[in-house]
């Protein structure tokens, strides 16, 4: 999902796809840990589009 893609929905749909990617980056996170993880990248992915929804979350309470 695109940063774009992001700024568009509202701040209760980016909640609520934090709080999923969050619960799929805990996983990838123990998966990880385990060595069964085929992608070790996808954590990197997970983050970045979790900070990507903190930066549009911020925007919106802003105003801008």
């Amino acid at each position: 999902m695109t940063y774009t893609e992001m700024k568009d929905m509202t701040a209760v749909d980016l909640r609520k796809k934090r709080t999923s990617l969050s619960d799929d980056l805990l996983k990838a996170r123990m998966r990880n840990s385990i060595g069964q993880l085929a992608n070790p990248l996808e954590i990197k992915q997970l983050r970045r589009s979790i900070a990507k929804i903190n930066t549009a979350l911020t925007l919106k309470m802003k105003g801008q």
